[in-house]
């Protein structure tokens, strides 16, 4: 991604963004055409399809003025060079929109993990291999409807990882009455050991596991307490990187056990009319070499306020640029992470 890092001949950089839908475009290719030169120096670019390419007229009931995407958006995708994309979230919905968008971006050669016919298929893993290093992809959703949205022994459907909520009166509510109740927040047992199993499995078969998680509050930048908790397991298990989208906002960055967890990356494109307001995301970059990761790093997006609502990653020092990047170290710090700017990225991590 530019010119902030030099390459070197071994290096294989691995780039993560954020949430992606595309809506409505005469040219489907220009939803990108502000990010795609420095997006060329991925060597793997992985994204969130936060859409089905299906029906444009096609709705998701539960979700308001929401509509699917036509088929011609997997245009887009192609065109900028996405290798895998996680399906594995609450916009993928619908037996009928999950097999066409399998259909879809198969006919266009990108992989896609997170939805299948059936749990099984939801459940596999992506696998590319790039100058003989192995990367291996798994994803899940937190985020999904109740019925008729998980993947199923015998329907089509999301792989998900459900979570439950309870709510703790504040400490002091009898002496202040109506303070705001404490939130708390975990995994289902069963759902991730389910998760364990996956990494486990895959683990021994790459170089590099990403696993990618739809989870967060959406509109809220501060992680949920469950979040934490599976991030921490899938790197335990030997999850190399876990990255998570969904929130539409970045969240913080955390270094465990010297492995990274970018608990969001915020939107990336997206052309749904409902986040006009939401345009701030992050671009992760993963220097690997010799089959081991170097380097994690940064740079800022912000989507144009224009007819072309393009994404376009921003000079960290710029006005938009320091928006995101102070916002970003402050929520890193808070996880115990200290993020420094450096070469016109904002660097969490070198090995």
């Amino acid at each position: 991604m530019g010119t902030s890092v030099r390459r070197d001949a071994d290096t294989l950089n691995l780039v993560l963004c954020g949430d992606v839908n595309l809506q409505h475009r005469k040219e489907p290719a220009s939803a990108f055409a502000l990010v795609k030169s420095e997006l060329a120096d991925a060597d793997i670019l992985f994204g969130n399809n936060e859409m089905c390419l299906f029906n444009p007229s096609s709705t998701i009931e539960g979700k308001p003025g929401w509509t699917q995407s036509d088929e011609r958006m997997a245009e887009g995708l192609a065109d900028v060079g996405f290798d895998v994309v996680s399906c594995a979230n609450n916009v993928n919905y619908g037996a009928s929109a999950i097999l066409s968008s399998i259909r879809v971006l198969d006919s266009h050669h990108i992989l896609h993990i997170g939805s299948g016919k059936n749990l099984e298929e939801a459940r596999k893993p992506a696998i590319v291999v790039k100058r003989g290093v192995r990367f291996g992809f798994l994803a899940y959703t937190a985020v999904f409807f109740p019925h008729g949205h998980a993947a199923t022994a015998e329907a089509p459907g999301v792989s998900t990882i459900k979570c439950h909520t309870a709510y703790e009166p504040h400490p002091r509510v009898y002496e202040l009455p109506g303070a705001h109740a404490i939130t708390r927040s975990w995994p289902d047992k069963a759902e991730l050991e389910r998760v364990v199993e996956d990494i486990k499995t895959l683990r021994s078969k790459v170089d590099v596991l990403v696993t990618y998680f739809h989870w967060g509050v959406s509109g809220i930048d501060e992680i949920a307490e469950y979040q934490r908790t599976i991030g921490h397991s899938a790197i335990d298990v030997g999850s190399d990187v876990v990255v998570g989208s969904h929130a539409h906002v970045p969240q913080g960055v955390e270094i465990y056990r010297n492995k990274a967890i970018l608990y969001g990356l915020g939107n990336f494109a997206f052309d749904w009319s409902n986040m006009k307001g939401s345009r701030t995301g992050i671009v992760a970059k993963i220097a690997v070499a010799n089959g081991q990761i170097r380097r994690v790093s940064f740079k800022p997006v912000w989507r144009q306020e224009s007819h072309l609502n393009q994404p376009e990653i921003v000079a960290t020092n710029s006005t938009k640029g320091r928006v995101i990047v102070d916002r970003l170290i402050e929520l890193s710090a808070g996880l115990g992470t200290q993020l420094q700017i450096s070469d016109e990225e904002v660097v969490a991590h070198t090995g």
